[in-house]
């Protein structure tokens, strides 16, 4: 599949939501995380896949390498593999993070342009659609 749409709310309930399952991604990990109020993870590390979270709603508490960041929406925290990391919820509110997970570094930029044919084609669906 070269693309794949969904939401959060689809992925079920439960703490722990498998976008990346759902989505059909190969490339990377990812996952959604909903922590209950005030709710403490569980200390762990990975052998070698990056962690990047992302806040999407609620207030995450990350403690890393001795230091204590507390980050809202909009937060977001990279904790490479082997370094040890809990991430809790600090707030009364539901915690939701996107956990976004790989190795092996950047692929650096490889985006391309489509050509003007293909352009013109999309343009057309979209218009046609739109009606």
């Amino acid at each position: 599949m070269a693309h794949a749409f969904g939401s959060m709310d689809e992925l079920g309930d439960g703490f722990f939501r498998k976008v990346r399952q759902a989505l059909g991604i190969t490339a990377f990990g990812v996952n959604v995380l909903v922590f209950p109020p005030r709710a403490e993870g569980r200390p762990h590390y990975h052998d070698v896949q990056d962690e990047l979270y992302f806040v999407h709603r609620g207030r995450a508490r990350f403690e890393v390498d001795g230091e204590m960041r507390e980050l809202g929406p909009g937060g977001l925290c990279h904790v490479e593999s082997t370094t040890p990391r809990l991430v809790s919820n600090a707030g009364d509110e539901e915690l939701v993070l996107l956990v976004v997970g790989g190795k092996d570094g950047y692929v650096e930029r490889d985006g391309q342009l489509v050509g003007d044919e293909e352009l013109e084609r999309l343009r057309a669906e979209r218009e046609s659609s739109a009606r």
